[in-house]
């Protein structure tokens, strides 16, 4: 397989785990039957985001890059929200 390909591979998984969180969302939202983001969006973007960025700055498109970068940044601080938000059991004991 060719250095090539291996990147087009690279790029498309990227694509398809990005475009994934979309339908986690959709489904999510059917489910309750209105509006909302289930977690599993935020780290679907996480790595999508992810992925596309390493695609990006091989195939040196600083747009692209700017792009993704500054979309993680705001998919891990949703994520850090969420996990901050959920009760830890360790503080609930109290001595």
């Amino acid at each position: 397989m060719s250095d090539d390909l291996i990147w087009l591979v690279v790029g498309f998984a990227g694509q398809a785990l990005f475009s994934a969180r979309f339908l986690v969302q959709w489904l999510a939202s059917e489910r309750r039957k209105e509006s909302v983001i289930p977690v599993m969006f935020w780290y679907f973007s996480l790595l999508g985001g992810s992925t596309l960025l390493v695609y990006s700055i091989h195939k040196h498109d600083p747009v692209f890059i700017v792009g993704q970068a500054m979309g993680l940044l705001i998919y891990a601080r949703n994520l850090y929200f969420v996990v901050r938000s959920k009760p830890n059991p360790a503080r609930a004991v109290k001595s």
